[in-house]
């Protein structure tokens, strides 16, 4: 016997109605692992350009004799050379927040000692940071990650790139035999 025509349409409703609902689903969880990537994107631009700065700082005071940038103008340009010397290339803004403004670290002479981002936001890495920026692990928002260079600081003197291969300090030359001399 055949079934009344409302009948099946309404089955075919219900169907639709679910292939949507699971579409919908999916569609989310795409956006989420997106949006993630974005974030962990966002964050090693934020590591390498605050890398940058403290590096930038680093040189400025060793060539002016232990004293702090007074502006971050003054890495692109130091202003006590009759000559151009540039520090950085040119003022990173801050990837997180998008802004050219930086939340900035004050010396004790009065100068920039460092930077931060002013994001509240909470960050996707959480542990495995190089020695220079051991002191974000566990952090609970960018703001918290301060790109700081105090002299005599572990790792305020050891630019590594990401990705870089080559011997580590006290690891055997290559061809060597025995335990490194120590």
């Amino acid at each position: 016997m055949r079934r009344p025509f409302g009948t099946q349409r309404g089955f075919t409703y219900l169907t639709v109605l679910f292939v949507v609902a699971f579409m919908s689903l999916g569609m989310a969880k795409v956006g989420q692992v997106y949006r993630t990537a974005v974030l962990r994107e966002r964050e090693a631009e934020l590591l390498w350009r605050g890398s940058q700065y403290r590096l930038a700082i680093e040189a400025y005071t060793k060539r002016g004799g232990g004293l702090y940038p007074r502006s971050l103008d003054d890495l692109v340009r130091d202003p006590r050379d009759v000559t151009v010397r540039r520090y950085l290339r040119k003022r990173y803004p801050d990837p997180v927040m998008g802004s050219d403004e930086w939340g900035i670290v004050k010396a004790p002479d009065g100068g920039i000692m460092g930077v931060y981002s002013r994001s509240d936001d909470q960050p996707v890495k959480a542990a495995g940071f190089r020695l220079a920026d051991a002191a974000f692990e566990g952090a609970a928002k960018y703001s918290d990650w301060k790109f700081v260079y105090q002299p005599g600081a572990p790792g305020a003197s050891l630019p590594v790139p990401q990705g870089a291969t080559g011997p580590q300090p006290g690891a055997p030359s290559p061809g060597a035999s025995g335990p490194p001399p120590g």
